[in-house]
């Protein structure tokens, strides 16, 4: 069709993981061949008629990964160091090694140092447990059996597999020489819309965005199968449609960056540290056309102010003549112009993550893409940042006339661009349809999972709901792997009012709160961090906490939210005295721990522990989790003797729902859920009184997200727990919280009970992060469907 710009069909994406045993597949073959002549391009011409010798007579071989690295994580790094440190539990990271210098238009890489996109996609090694997490893996409850059943959680359940709902079965092959990352999926694209693809970490989502910008990681990854149809924008509208899939690296270079641009994650990442925005931008631009670095630096100011990463020249002239106090044109343009450039000699240390989004934004748009995909570009983003995002995102896209991929794992920032949804699950496509019928009806239980298990700030739960809820797996009578719809009440998809608690109920938990009394009084307290000068001296000192004075009490969740950098994580780090506060009072249990010496606070730390938000990087990847959690309890010595800590530690696991079986166990063999469930396990070994989440669920699936938050409020119940729940999702702390605390630039904005701070903010600031949660309702849908018809029709008028 004239108006279809992206049609993908039947694309199957496979990594190899060892040597094939004769099986033949000619799209294999294929792309092995052109792997292999793009690499010997770089030798001598002799070379090079070998290895394309080689590769005539290879062609039914896939391109080899040993299998000894994937067995053995260490050995896939030079240095023999552990690669689990390495993971980022995105998708979307794995290959930022090999993507982040030719990403979006291949711009980071110097036009004067010879090395091409073709090289870096064909050369760049990837780490086989990284590559775990961009294979399909199923979610934690799923998991959990297959490490109850001692298989490590990303090894296949067996050499074939089906999932199953009413009417659609599909199979999903698997053998030992191969992973199906993408499983014959098929969506279509059309001008000036959005589809977004939604799904867990794993489900492949990233890995098709990386087959339509070219960059499977190759070896091991292969396009084996399908299309992957686009329309040029410079092709005639009778002309066919470009297989971007059969295109070599070299053939590629004309639509990456040029036509089809990309926004990654990790926008930090995929910026290089050591030049300037400036640079780096400019140099996108002059990497597709050619001009002068003046007028290459013209545009990037045009392209920041695009972004609104820098104000109109309207904007900025009005602003310049109210500060300079002149109607001066000539100085006011002087004064105007090194404002501009001075943004373009920052570095991108020097920005925040919002403004390092729009950098990254910029470039994708340097070259005027036709189709624009955004992986996961809000993922890291306060709420309020977010929402500034997906609003500028939405005005690019309508104004511009892109189409755009937009890649998520939660159901309501979909709700807020897309017009089209495609759901992913292990590499499959389980349900496609307009973003409306996806919210109104959806069909297949793990879309009805995904959507029931986000927070909803209109409603106060016991529990959330989770995708095992909605689907659970069986084995047929040929062995292979079934996934089912579990009966479900006719209450929508949501809980059964039962579960749901009543505002009188809350005022009675509030006020048996305030009788137990305080465990916890925090009085005055000021934390600041000083800048040092030219000279060793103390410049000036940031104040992170600043005069914030509030009590917790003895079994309540306190909630604490800002934007980041209000100073969330310091003032908890300062409450168990991590960080030392310039002044103030911390009372625990009637004992102010701002003046205990270091052995007195010793014995106050084993009630006092906390949950850090990284579980990736808060387990030390060179102990086993057993080792892990038997750490503090060796350096309080609370428990003697091997035994005895095997059978805490046993415990500990099962309480977390974690088998015993993998305590000896690494990270690396973990889910980031199940990492953080090791994490939980940690906290709770020394039976503290106190814990503090730190953003304990920030880097989890939405899916899995729900899991970690019920288990939290059952450990809760079970040990009569008091926490602080520090987030930037207010819809999570408000699910979890009794009170909230909302904090900004160090202060205190207002206290008070969760449903008073949502129903009926005081402060302004409090009323501008609640307006900023994506609603994912049907309601807003609309509301944005309707707004953009009548923005249409003013433009054609």
């Amino acid at each position: 069709m004239s108006d279809t710009i992206l049609e993908v069909q039947n694309l199957t994406v496979e990594f190899f993981t060892g040597r094939s045993t004769g099986r033949s597949n000619g799209r294999s073959s294929d792309h092995a061949a052109k792997s292999a002549q793009t690499k010997s391009a770089q030798t001598k011409s002799a070379q090079t008629k070998g290895a394309q010798t080689k590769s005539a007579k290879s062609q039914h071989a896939p391109a080899p990964l040993a299998s000894s690295s994937v067995a053995n994580p260490k050995a896939s790094h030079p240095n023999g160091s552990d690669s689990s440190s390495d993971l980022s539990g995105s998708d979307s990271k794995v290959t930022d090694s090999s993507v982040t210098d030719s990403s979006v238009t291949d711009s980071i890489v110097s036009e004067n140092s010879g090395i091409s996109d073709s090289t870096i996609a064909a050369q760049t090694p990837v780490d086989p447990v990284a590559l775990n997490s961009m294979i399909p893996v199923e979610n934690d409850s799923i998991r959990n059996d297959s490490i109850e059943n001692g298989a490590a959680p990303n090894d296949p359940a067996g050499n074939d597999s089906t999932v199953q709902y009413p009417d659609t079965v599909f199979h999903r092959a698997e053998n030992r020489d191969s992973i199906v990352a993408v499983n014959n999926i098929s969506f279509t694209l059309q001008r000036g819309q959005t589809i977004g693809i939604v799904g867990e970490s794993g489900s492949g989502k990233s890995v098709t965005s990386l087959a339509v910008m070219g960059l499977v990681p190759n070896p091991p990854g292969q396009i084996t199968g399908g299309r992957i149809l686009f329309s040029s924008k410079e092709a005639d509208k009778r002309a066919e449609p470009v297989d971007l899939a059969q295109l070599s690296q070299r053939q590629f270079r004309q639509y990456r960056g040029g036509q089809i641009a990309m926004i990654f994650q990790e926008p930090m990442s995929s910026l290089n540290p050591v030049y300037t925005c400036g640079f780096q931008l400019v140099e996108a631009i002059r990497q597709h056309q050619k001009i002068s670095k003046q007028a290459a630096r013209e545009q990037a100011v045009e392209r920041l102010q695009e972004v609104k990463l820098l104000p109109s020249d309207a904007e900025l002239y009005k602003q310049l003549s109210q500060e300079l106090g002149t109607d001066n044109i000539d100085r006011i343009q002087r004064v105007a112009k090194s404002r501009k450039y001075a943004m373009l000699d920052r570095y991108p240390h020097q920005l925040s993550g919002g403004q390092t989004q729009r950098l990254m934004i910029a470039m994708a748009l340097s070259s005027n893409p036709s189709l624009l995909i955004a992986d996961e570009p809000t993922t890291a983003l306060d709420v309020t940042v977010q929402a500034t995002i997906l609003d500028l995102l939405r005005e690019l896209r309508d104004r511009r006339g892109m189409s755009m991929i937009f890649i998520t794992h939660d159901l309501g920032i979909i709700a807020e661009i897309a017009d089209q949804v495609a759901v992913m699950y292990q590499g499959h496509v389980v349900e496609t349809g307009s973003v409306l019928k996806i919210f109104e009806n959806p069909e297949h239980p793990y879309t009805r999972g995904l959507l029931a298990c986000r927070p909803q700030p209109d409603r106060r739960l016991r529990q959330l709901s989770t995708v095992s809820d909605y689907m659970e797996e069986t084995v047929d009578s040929a062995g292979n792997r079934v996934i089912l719809a579990k009966p479900q009440q006719d209450h929508g998809p949501g809980l059964p009012p039962v579960l749901e608690i009543s505002p009188r109920e809350m005022q009675i938990r509030l006020e048996s709160l305030e009788d137990k009394g305080p465990l916890l009084t925090v009085e005055n307290l000021k934390v600041g961090y000083p800048i040092k000068g030219v000279l060793g001296g103390t410049e000036r000192v940031v104040m992170a906490v600043n005069d914030v004075s509030f009590q917790v009490y003895k079994g309540e969740t306190f909630g604490l939210v800002g934007e980041s950098g209000c100073g969330k994580t310091t003032l908890g780090r300062s409450l168990l005295q991590l960080i030392k506060p310039m002044s103030g009072k911390v009372w625990f249990e009637g004992r102010d721990l701002t003046r205990l010496n270091s052995w007195q606070l010793r014995k106050r730390r084993r009630e006092m522990q906390i949950i850090f938000q990284d579980p990736y990087s808060s387990l030390n990847p060179r102990m086993s989790i057993g080792e892990a959690i038997a750490e503090p309890l060796k350096i309080h010595g609370t428990l003697r003797g091997r035994r005895n800590l095997k059978e805490r530690i046993e415990y500990l696991l099962e309480r977390v729902d974690l088998n015993p079986a993998a305590i000896n166990r690494y990270p690396h063999e973990f889910s980031g859920g199940q990492r953080q469930r090791v994490c939980i396990a940690r906290a709770l070994a020394l039976n503290p009184k106190f814990i503090i989440c730190d953003e304990s669920v920030s880097a989890l699936d939405v899916s899995v997200q729900a899991q970690v938050l019920n288990l939290l409020k059952e450990l809760q119940d079970e040990f009569k727990l008091t926490y602080i729940f520090i987030s930037h999702d207010l819809g999570v702390v408000k699910f979890m919280s009794d009170r909230i605390m909302v904090m900004n630039q160090g202060r205190v904005e207002e206290i008070g009970p969760a449903e008073d701070i949502y129903r009926r903010p005081r402060r302004e600031y409090t009323q501008k992060l609640i307006s900023a949660i994506p609603a994912g309702t049907v309601s807003r849908i609309q509301t944005l469907q309707t707004e953009r018809e009548i923005a249409q029709i003013k433009a054609a008028v």
